[in-house]
């Protein structure tokens, strides 16, 4: 980089966003990169492998730089590669400055995002602060005396006051509680016992984790995911929880009010001086919640990420497209005037999603996952799309327990024995919404393995990978690949979509959802039939238009007489009315 470019990126990198702000194209003052841009989620280990070692790893991602950039999303969300022991996948951190070796090293990083930013592409790093690994220096050492300055760096109950209240674990079926000998005190753990959570209440710790952070936006990188943020502060007086109170655990667990002060601080000491953008898993109880997170003047998180509409395909009951158009519609209303919202329906903690929005049945798979992708690129709010579902990857069989590496899977699977559950049902249902299903092998060609390693695969490959993969996609012009980057170019040159006004039509259709998008002299109706059937709809707003209004569409044509059209099975279209 030559010294004016080095002058230009150390600019950007601390320029206050007030001053300074990335404005868009759009020219409503309140644009922001992150509104605008289109986000990858990329789970690494399960993406390229470059070395044959099994793994996904960031030469991997290197490898692949091209084909992000084909897609045509400008933000890449990576999920953990830090220093780990992968007692829970890279989320049970022992060192937050280094990068585990089998994912690369530093200077790999470095080249990757350095690779991004050249093609306009944006790096969001996944923060895991509520807890660490038992393996990070500060809990070795916390372990070691009550009298070690990292004792408070995690929540402790002594042993000579009695047995500690009850908290519920989200992973342990024995409870959120950890005896440890050398210091006669049980330390808390809301996941696994090996990730102890880390006291915020300690403004030592907070300082910390700002300083890490810090670390690597001088790195360049452009936000954070926070994962499980929303547990971070706990009530230390520690009183007694009634009975079954974690079937309401955000209730009990989450949303404390000391949360804002810390996240307040976190934009002073961090947010406020770069231009990154920061969103929490999670978003409390309410609306009000969600709002005191992330609206403009609390200056505390720019984006909320809820999980109401993706809790809605849990089970293997079918979900209702009534309730899933009235919750993205109280959403999208409720953040009308302020605060911005992430659009997802899958990640890396869910099964996939054309098996559970769509139909992965052969016959629909292609139509049904390109109606998802539709919808979630014509929302506002800025869309996160998944990594193989550019493709329509689906679930893979699991039928025994066995099937599984997920510690989640397995702690599960111990609660419902405890509970003299019914273990078939209960596998049938592990089996289809474990997200396991969403973490097998990038699907990339024909070759052994799918062309993700030439080792073995740290995790079986799903079988339809043979139909399935980029380079099958990337010849047929009608793939879901096709479409996928038809899309991400609607979106991007059509600001409507990102910053207009939501209206729903027929809320009651059971088949059909239907809405427009209006920023000032410019209209799109989005039509998407949520069924395989064909469905005869008639609608105001389609008086007037014809297939020279399209958009896109993902079927060859859409024929409307007199104000009305019959939509074919998952058939997505957006037309263009003004």
């Amino acid at each position: 980089m030559n010294i004016l470019g080095s002058l230009r990126h150390i600019f950007h990198r601390y320029t206050k966003k007030g001053e300074n702000s990335y404005v868009m194209s759009s020219g409503n003052k309140n644009s922001r990169w992150w509104k605008e841009g289109i986000l990858y989620q990329i789970y690494p280990q399960s993406f390229k492998d470059s070395n044959g070692d099994g793994f996904g790893d960031l030469n991997g991602v290197i490898d692949k730089l091209d084909y992000l950039e084909s897609l045509g999303i400008t933000i890449v969300w990576m999920n953990p590669f830090y220093e780990s022991p992968l007692i829970d996948n890279g989320y049970d951190v022992s060192d937050y400055r280094a990068i585990l070796p089998r994912f690369g090293k530093m200077q790999d990083f470095e080249k990757m995002i350095k690779g991004m930013h050249k093609r306009g592409i944006k790096f969001v790093m996944d923060l895991v602060v509520n807890h660490s690994s038992e393996e990070h220096p500060w809990f070795k050492e916390a372990k070691k005396s009550r009298e070690s300055p990292f004792y408070d760096y995690y929540h402790w109950w002594p042993a000579e006051n009695g047995q500690p209240p009850y908290r519920h674990s989200l992973f342990d079926p024995n409870g959120a509680w950890e005896y440890v000998d050398t210091v006669n005190a049980y330390y808390l753990h809301t996941f696994t016992k090996h990730q102890p959570d880390l006291n915020w209440e300690n403004p030592k710790l907070r300082k910390e984790i700002f300083d890490i952070m810090k670390f690597w936006a001088n790195k360049g990188v452009d936000g954070y995911r926070l994962d499980a943020f929303q547990f971070v502060s706990k009530d230390i007086t520690w009183p007694n929880f009634p009975e079954g109170h974690e079937k309401e655990y955000v209730k009990w667990y989450g949303m404390r009010p000391q949360l804002h002060g810390y996240l307040n601080e976190m934009y002073n000491e961090v947010l406020s001086k770069y231009d990154v953008f920061a969103v929490a898993e999670g978003t409390g109880n309410s609306f009000e919640d969600a709002h005191n997170l992330v609206d403009e003047s609390r200056n505390e998180l720019q984006m909320a990420y809820h999980f109401e509409t993706i809790n809605l395909s849990s089970t293997l009951a079918r979900y209702s497209l009534f309730d899933f158009k009235q919750a993205f519609t109280k959403w999208d209303q409720s953040f009308t005037e302020e605060g911005w919202l992430a659009i997802f329906l899958a990640n890396h903690d869910n099964a996939r999603l054309v098996d559970r929005f769509g139909n992965p049945s052969e016959r629909f798979r292609t139509v049904s996952t390109q109606l998802l992708n539709t919808f979630l690129m014509s929302m506002r709010g800025t869309p996160y799309l998944y990594y193989g579902d550019e493709l329509g990857m689906t679930n893979i069989d699991m039928p025994h327990i066995s099937d599984y590496d997920d510690i989640e899977a397995h702690g599960r699977y111990q609660a419902a024995l405890k509970a003299n559950a019914d273990m078939n049902e209960f596998m049938n249902t592990l089996n289809y919404n474990s997200r396991e299903n969403g973490r097998t092998p990038m699907q990339w060609d024909s070759s052994d393995h799918a062309g993700f390693t030439f080792g073995t695969p740290w995790k079986k490959v799903n079988p339809n990978y043979l139909n399935i993969n980029v380079a099958l996609q990337k010849k047929d012009p009608k793939s879901v690949l096709n479409h996928f980057r038809k899309m991400t170019r609607v979106r991007k040159t059509n600001l409507v979509l990102v910053y207009g006004k939501y209206d729903l039509l027929l809320p009651n259709h059971e088949q059909v959802y239907a809405f427009t998008r209006q920023m000032n002299d410019t209209k799109m109706l989005i039509l998407l039939n949520f069924s395989e059937g064909e469905v005869l709809i008639e609608l105001d707003e389609l008086t007037g238009l014809s297939s020279k209004n399209c958009v896109i569409n993902n079927y060859d044509d859409i024929n409307i007489v007199s104000g009305s059209t019959t939509l074919q099975p998952y058939q997505a279209t957006i037309l263009k009315m003004l």
